[in-house]
């Protein structure tokens, strides 16, 4: 899985440094595909078909754009200066998953949308430092939703972080509010994403677009989505999506 997060890591980067004013998102989903299959891994994403989606996801990256919260499908309208862009991305190597994801600004984004951005990764790193042997999944989640609701942040019902291993998505779900001291008892060997995802004009509604695939703020407000898969070790957490 540390493989499968280097690569993971790598490719988030290049998409990163590759996003720009004029860029066009399917551009960036061919340098992801490109770098995967140089890498010699496997896309956790195209193909991935819940029984919720009507349709197989057909790119191996995620870019969700401003009110666009998570599962953006890559098109061909091109990035403007003000957005923020949410990349999420997931690769396998021999059949080991790591999943996760960044948001950046496009040109010169307002200071609202650097604070979502600022704000929805310190939440991210304060969810990792509650993943302690000992802690309980309510640790994590409250550490999360203590940071996006102090700033007056919507968080994205519903949707959460997730068990890595064998497969994407596996038991157990990582919410992002919690209770301390409740819910599933952290043990050194369980994998998980956990990802936060804050929605700026304090909701926490989301609709499904037309595609059947993206997740948009319900009151046209931007979000931000930022993820880590880590392992609990019984010296803390390991962040296994990093370079």
């Amino acid at each position: 899985m540390r493989e499968a997060g280097r690569v993971v890591a790598n490719v988030l980067a290049a998409v990163r440094d590759a996003s720009g004013v004029g860029v066009k998102p399917i551009d960036l989903d061919r340098l992801a595909r490109r770098m995967l299959h140089e890498a010699g891994a496997v896309s956790s994403f195209e193909h991935y078909h819940p029984r919720w989606a009507p349709i197989p996801y057909p790119a191996v990256i995620c870019l969700s754009v401003n009110e666009a919260i998570v599962h953006g499908i890559p098109d061909a309208r091109p990035l403007r200066g003000g957005d923020i862009l949410s990349i999420d991305f997931g690769a396998a190597v021999d059949g080991l998953h790591a999943d996760a994801a960044i948001t950046v600004p496009i040109g010169d984004v307002d200071e609202a949308g650097m604070r979502l951005i600022r704000t929805t990764e310190a939440a991210l790193q304060a969810g990792i430092a509650a993943a302690r042997p000992g802690n309980r999944l309510g640790d994590i989640g409250a550490a999360v939703g203590t940071i996006g609701r102090g700033a007056g942040f919507g968080l994205a019902e519903n949707l959460g972080g997730h068990g890595v291993g064998d497969a994407m998505h596996e038991d157990p779900h990582v919410a992002n509010e919690g209770t301390p001291g409740r819910g599933l008892k952290l043990q050194a060997g369980l994998v998980i994403a956990i990802e936060p995802m804050f929605i700026e004009g304090g909701h926490d509604e989301h609709d499904l677009r037309a595609d059947g695939w993206t997740v948009a703020t319900s009151d046209g407000s931007r979000a931000a989505h930022q993820e880590h898969t880590l392992a609990v070790t019984k010296d803390g957490p390991m962040v296994l999506t990093l370079p």
